[in-house]
């Protein structure tokens, strides 16, 4: 998978409409809750833990977060190369 296929993808099942920084942390919150959920181990969530629903959630963060920066007009992968070089930073720094 590329990137520009998967923005492609996305605009494709989304359309153009672009979301603005609030609609995105917002649609960003409901994803980090089901997450939330799956670390909380309620008892009412337990049937909704099996790998193939950790995997959606983790496939919905990555392929949205692609489709949310273009909407913010910055190219999604300029952005996760600016990821890779401050993680690789902070990577460095943490090491004891």
């Amino acid at each position: 998978m590329e990137i520009k296929q998967l923005l492609s993808d996305a605009r494709a099942i989304w359309g153009d409409k672009k979301l603005t920084i609030d609609e995105i942390i917002v649609r960003l919150g409901v994803d980090m809750g089901d997450l939330c959920r799956w670390a909380r181990h309620a008892d009412k969530d337990h049937a909704m833990h099996t790998d193939d629903e950790l995997q959606k959630e983790l496939g919905n963060i990555i392929f949205s977060v692609i489709r949310w920066c273009d909407d913010l007009g910055y190219d999604p992968e300029a952005c996760i190369e600016r990821a890779k070089e401050a993680q690789r930073a902070f990577a460095k720094q943490s090491r004891v």
